[in-house]
């Protein structure tokens, strides 16, 4: 920067009195002879300020004291890089010195002219004008001119905005060019002078302050995109979670800027309403006593922050909590198996013999799950030792002493299990027993061989390996030598085939395709015994234990494919099953696989392993065989054809080999159902056979008596023919009385078929109806001498009369009271028992093959239940 000094105005000396007033004019100063293009003007003292024409004014109360006051007038030209400098000195007039003799009593009277001061303005944020808005107007009493030259906006800002604001310059009135951001300019201080028309300033100049008044023109927003906060589980109501905080741009301490918060929605929704939010802190606390980890480790809360003290008219902003349950120890631990047997060689020492396993419902890897083993009972002498696995959390018993096989063949040992963690008793759960497992140990009598370096080593695979992949290396050593030179390996017989080691290296092989679902695999595991023996026919053992890790070996099927759909389209669940584990099973994919049944069928998910099928519109009735695609997780489809029987029908059971009976059609009758109705038509046309000879022989007797009349008349309870049976000595009786009826025919060639099916009564039968006995036909024949044999005629006579006047006195009784020499008609009585079944026309022990009677219609079923009764 180049710095210069005029010598025109390089000192300029100002009489002022000893003591000065803020605000006090002390002189002015000509700018533009020093640097006509100042863009900067800066006073060294800050009890001065310099204005844009020069002027000197006082910011505060001022004292001079003997010596002169001074300071610098700064002027800079920053796109010409030109400074200058002006040293203004202070001296004190003459006659102000005399006044400091006076005394302290005399009184001093001052006199201050009035100034004009307008009140502060307010201007709307984001006004929508029209444009110039006049915001206020200012006047004195000694200038006409007004103009503004500076304006100081919020903080950080000290430049009027271009063209924001100006002054009329002959009326002093101050207006705005455009609307106003609040957040950006939250209020202005105008500093406005009145000038003389020759550009002096006698008056001090004004600082006018503008405020913008807010306007709720910003949402409030949180702090932070993702709250993350974490809880114990059956933590007590009330419990501390955390807090939510949000942030409004708007003015503070206003409606615009008070903020209610509250909870939308909670995932998973169980238990409800887990949490609550305090609207107006944000605090999130636990309203529900039933957080349980094992059901649900965590919860997303969306939640809400709205302005306007909650008011639905208030602008509002949405984030996301997501609070974590973490786990306590409130499930304890269990061991897979009660009991537990393994071998030792004697005198065999820091070997390890068994591992066993727990099962724990608590967070892996944390305390409450992590297992600390003891051996409680049988280990006096120490001889054993149990530690935990800390990778695979199981109790690895240990022998830290030799055993004695003379002395002890077999050892008896209890272990018990614990977590790290206290137990802590969930609410509402009782209190639980330590679990405990005996392990017994077989102490085998062996020579000193071989020692395998882990005893038990594992081996990771993955399942369906291909034949002789190498899975790893199992060495021993000799305890003499302390090398492997000169072992053989081998599998001891009886183990699992799956692998096989090299006798010389004792690397280990598949020699079958691994497959964790047979029965030699528990779990997916295989427990091996190797042998190691050296030149001298020593022998040393060791376990492998193969983990056999799942793979995606078979094909999704559908269980179920026979279904019957009924005439309400109801959907049909299909089920699948994929014997892989996860990550090859669920979730299964769908498909229907044939462009012509996909636009008949469609298909809904209903959770991770089933669908609904359902018929897109009303398809015809028939059967379906619809070809479907299942495809697991792991991408291994299974094709299935699910046969789906459409029939016209209201349940299942009524589709009786994918048809339902119609109306109309034939019914087979049973076995013992069609033997009685043979058996009872002999026995009618034997009757029939016996009055007629009878007739023809004898002389027939006018008189007759009611007794000898009974002997003609055969009361049987057949209610229909057999199937397709034709009797032409049946026949229907036309219209002689209104109660209905059949009668006996001989010699005639009258016929009359009989057909029984669903939903027909005695009354449809063509050609019948109301009739009665009395309209058979007299047939021929000789008279007998019997007193008790009467021509068919004269039986005919005398007992239709009175059978007819009995029927029409049974429709005459009020008591409706049944009697059983006479015929009944039955008529539509209401729906029938479920259970339906004729028993008068068959056996007891051939129900099974009387189904049809089971959908008679319900005349039928009153009429078989009164045969049952007589």
């Amino acid at each position: 920067v180049l710095s210069l000094c005029c010598e025109a105005c390089k000192k300029v000396i100002f009489h002022v009195p000893s003591e000065l007033e803020a605000d006090t004019l002390v002189g002015r100063v000509d700018l533009k002879e020093c640097l006509k293009s100042a863009e900067f003007i800066s006073s060294s003292d800050g009890n001065f300020k310099v204005l844009e024409d020069g002027s000197v004014y006082t910011t505060s109360a001022v004292s001079l004291s003997a010596e002169k006051k001074t300071f610098t007038i700064l002027l800079k030209d920053i796109q010409e890089h030109v400074q200058k400098k002006i040293h203004v000195s202070l001296v004190e007039e003459e006659e102000k010195k005399a006044e400091k003799t006076r005394h302290a009593r005399d009184t001093v009277l001052k006199r201050t002219k009035r100034r004009w001061g307008p009140i502060p303005s307010v201007m709307i944020e984001n006004a929508l004008g029209p444009f110039p808005l006049q915001i206020q107007q200012v006047q004195s009493d000694t200038a006409q001119n007004y103009t503004i030259y500076y304006s100081a906006s919020g903080p950080g800002i000290d430049q009027d905005p271009k063209g924001l604001f100006y002054i009329e310059r002959e009326t002093g009135n101050i207006f705005a060019t455009r609307a106003v951001d609040r957040e950006q300019y939250p209020s202005f201080q105008i500093i406005c002078f009145a000038t003389t028309p020759d550009g002096y300033s006698p008056e001090v100049p004004l600082v006018h302050t503008i405020r913008i008044e807010d306007d709720n023109d910003n949402a409030p927003y949180f702090t932070q995109d993702l709250f993350e906060f974490s809880v114990l589980e059956n933590s007590k109501p009330g419990v501390f979670i955390g807090k939510v905080t949000a942030e409004d741009r708007d003015e503070r301490d206003t409606l615009h800027t008070t903020l209610k918060f509250r909870i939308v929605s909670q995932n998973p929704p169980v238990p409800p309403a887990a949490f609550s939010l305090h609207g107006d802190t944000g605090v999130i606390s636990i309203s529900s006593p039933q957080l349980d980890r094992e059901m649900v480790s965590s919860y997303t809360l969306l939640i809400e922050v709205r302005d306007m003290a909650g008011q639905p008219f208030g602008l509002c902003t949405t984030g996301t909590v997501v609070i974590r349950i973490e786990d306590t120890n409130d499930n304890a631990p269990s061991f897979k198996q009660t009991q537990y047997e393994t071998r030792v060689e004697e005198n065999r020492v820091n070997v390890e013999i068994l591992r066993v396993s727990v099962v724990d419902l608590d967070e892996l890897g944390s305390p409450g799950s992590a297992a600390v083993y003891e051996i409680i009972r049988g280990n006096d002498d120490g001889s054993f030792e149990i530690t935990t696995d800390k990778n695979t959390n199981e109790g690895v018993l240990c022998v830290v002493k030799g055993l004695d096989y003379e002395s002890a063949k077999q050892r008896i040992l209890v272990i018990a299990v614990n977590n790290e963690a206290p137990y802590m008793l969930a609410p509402y759960s009782q209190q639980l027993s330590q679990s405990t497992s005996t392990v017994t140990v077989h102490v085998l009598d062996v020579d000193e061989g071989p020692v395998f370096k882990p005893c038990h080593l594992r081996i990771d695979v993955k399942e369906c390996e291909d034949i002789g992949t190498s899975i790893g290396r199992y060495l021993a050593e000799d305890p003499e030598t302390g090398n492997s030179e000169g072992i053989c390996y081998r599998i001891a017989p009886g183990q699992c085939n799956w692998i096989s080691i090299d006798e010389n290296t004792g690397e280990v092989r598949t020699i079958k395709v691994l497959d964790r679902d047979v029965p030699e695999m528990r779990r997916g595991e295989c427990n091996i015994t190797v042998l190691a023996i050296d030149r001298n026919g020593k022998t040393g053992t060791g376990t492998i234990q193969v983990v056999i890790h799942p793979g995606n070996k078979n094909y999704p099927r559908i269980i179920k494919t026979d279904y019957i759909m009924c005439r309400d389209r109801k959907p049909i669940c299909l089920t699948a099953q994929d014997d892989d584990e996860y990550p090859y099973s669920t979730p299964f994919v769908y498909r229907i696989t044939e462009r012509s049944f996909a636009s008949m069928w469609k298909i809904t998910r209903h959770n991770d392993n089933s669908v609904y099928l359902s018929p897109k519109g009303d398809i015809p009735f028939g059967t379906y065989d619809i070809p479907i695609s299942v495809v697991d997780n792991g991408g291994k489809a299974g094709e299935n054809y699910v046969r789906v029987n459409v029939c016209d029908c209201i349940t299942p059971s009524e589709c009786i080999n994918g048809v339902i009976p119609r109306s109309g059609g034939n019914v087979t009758l049973g076995v013992w159902a069609i033997l009685a109705m043979i058996l009872g038509s002999l026995l009618l046309l034997l009757i029939l056979i016996t009055i007629c000879g009878c007739c023809g022989s004898g002389v027939m007797h006018r008189h007759v008596t009611d007794d000898c009349a009974n002997h003609n008349l055969i009361i049987s309870n057949t209610e229909a023919p057999g199937e397709e049976v034709m009797d032409h000595n049946i026949i229907p009786l036309q219209n002689t009385c209104d109660q209905g009826g059949y009668g006996i025919k001989t010699g005639d060639q009258q016929t009359f078929e009989m057909v029984k099916g669903r939903g027909q009564t005695l009354e449809s039968v063509k050609g019948v109806g109301h009739q009665t006995l009395g309209s058979v036909k007299e047939g021929g024949g000789q008279p007998v001498m019997d007193t008790c044999r009467y021509s068919y005629s004269e039986w005919h006579n005398f007992t239709h009369p009175r059978l007819g006047e009995k029927v029409h006195l049974c429709r005459q009784d009020e008591e409706q009271k049944h009697s059983e020499d006479y015929l009944l008609s039955y008529n539509y009585e209401g729906k029938g028992s479920l259970a339906g079944s004729v028993g008068c026309c068959s056996d007891q022990h051939e129900e099974e093959a009387l189904d049809f009677l089971d959908q008679l219609e319900p005349k039928f079923r009153t009429l078989a239940e009164t045969c049952v009764k007589r």
